[in-house]
């Protein structure tokens, strides 16, 4: 069943034009869904609790006029066949594309960017990228590539949404003729392939990238073609694509983050513990960290602002209520935003999620499918920049949210952008789930907003 979610249901005639504006524009603010978000935030009181005495939380369901559902449709069954194994996300992997929709990304000039026949396709419109929400830093990308012989496309990495200078404000790996000054496998104004490619015009054929402080390393159909060491490296910055000139597709598009770091150690001394709460946080003998009993929160002992973090977890009950609070005021109350953990479902449709849904940001999006399982273990990846976070479960992006609030200190009134601590909830005594790992990489002097 699909469910009609507004202008992306809309049949292919409409202009390109149009279709790529409304992407650009849904894509970076939502589509108020005017409804109201189901659960209830712990300690919502107007006044800050103390850190060891929740207050009751409310029954009542509460509209929020930030609560956005983005205006993508999809069948549940097209999205969930886009969840990655466990064995790839595991080691970090996500996609980029599901496969159907354009969720995730953001036009900087409107071409006629489309999902179509499983891949990314473009071949008119101005010149420009269509690029992810949020920004990337030290990271490795896998994609397949269609371009026609003449065509002249690229892939940016750290880049803007609108780059001026391939040479200074971001790395341009090219997609070009032979005869171009820098042909495919280049880094436009950097670096020359040093090598032909064995890339066929015309064919689906495999581009590697990984981009690690300074270093970059270009493969082609498994060869190393370009290896490139930038004296100024960059900043994060979005992973872009390009239309210049001639039809090109992408599909398979994966990312997985590197350099991070496991914050699960033997004893936890990364963390703060309030035993004057009822939840309980404890080490099992298999190194596993266990989350029981009734309210209660586990806090970090840092405190992040731009990050992604990386969390391996598993429920052992249906409709269980847990989340991962982040840019928490520290000492207060699960006082930050909220990463949802609740994988029911209403009227056994993924798409309807019971509580938030597991990655939704709770009272602010609803995660768009519910990918995870009870008692399975699963994958969530979450990456906050700035007032833009975007979450993916079992390797399936769901959720893409911006907080067009005012800035504020305080994530209940307004968009917090100072760096908080991070919390895991323990919802109620029902409460019962594990965490293999959490993993998280901080994202500074960020280039892309």
């Amino acid at each position: 069943m699909f469910r009609s979610l507004g202008p992306f249901a809309a049949p292919a005639t409409r202009s390109a034009i149009f279709h790529t504006l409304l992407i650009s524009l849904l894509a970076a603010t939502g589509c108020d869904r005017g409804g109201t978000p189901t659960g209830a935030q712990p300690g919502a009181a107007d006044k800050p609790p103390t850190p060891v005495a929740l207050p009751d939380e409310p029954t009542a369901k509460v509209a929020t006029p930030e609560a956005v559902t983005p205006a993508f449709a999809a069948s549940a069954e097209a999205l969930l066949s886009a969840r990655l194994p466990l064995a790839e996300t595991d080691q970090g992997w996500v996609r980029l594309f599901d496969g159907v929709t354009l969720f995730g990304w953001q036009a900087g000039a409107p071409a006629n960017w489309r999902a179509e026949e499983g891949a990314i396709r473009v071949d008119q419109g101005p010149v420009g990228l269509l690029c992810t929400s949020v920004p990337w830093r030290d990271f490795e990308l896998r994609m397949e590539i269609r371009a026609d012989e003449a065509t002249n496309s690229g892939v940016f990495l750290r880049t803007p949404l609108s780059p001026t200078d391939p040479q200074s404000d971001c790395y341009e790996v090219n997609i070009a003729p032979a005869d171009n000054p820098f042909p495919t496998g280049s880094i436009v104004k950097r670096q020359l392939a040093t090598k032909p490619p064995n890339a066929k015009p015309g064919e689906w054929n495999l581009y590697e990238m990984r981009l690690v402080g300074d270093s970059l390393t270009i493969r082609i159909n498994g060869e190393e073609v370009c290896s490139y060491t930038d004296p100024a490296p960059l900043g994060p910055g979005r992973i872009g694509l390009q239309h210049n000139s001639g039809a090109v597709a992408f599909r398979d598009i994966r990312v997985r983050p590197l350099g991070m770091k496991e914050l699960i150690t033997p004893d936890l001394a990364q963390w703060k513990q309030y035993p004057a709460m009822d939840g309980k946080f404890q080490l099992t003998e298999e190194g596993l960290l266990r989350v029981t009993g009734g309210r209660g929160q586990l806090e970090s002992t840092a405190s992040y602002g731009d990050f992604a973090l990386l969390a391996r977890v598993k429920t052992a009950s249906e409709k269980l209520n847990s989340g991962i609070f982040f840019r928490c005021i520290p000492g207060e109350t699960m006082n930050g935003y909220e990463c949802q953990i609740s994988n029911g479902i209403i009227d056994n449709d993924p798409l309807r999620p019971f509580d938030c849904g597991t990655g939704g940001i709770f009272r602010r999006q609803d995660a768009r499918i519910v990918a995870a399982n009870d008692g399975e273990w699963f994958s969530m990846l979450l990456v906050a920049h700035g007032p833009q976070f975007a979450a993916w479960v079992n390797g399936l992006q769901v959720t893409d949210w911006r907080d067009t609030r005012a800035p504020d200190p305080n994530p209940r009134s307004g968009s917090r952008l100072e760096p908080g601590t991070l919390m895991l909830q323990a919802h109620d005594p029902t409460t019962d789930l594990v965490f293999r790992q959490i993993e998280i990489t901080e994202l500074p002097s960020a280039s892309a907003q």
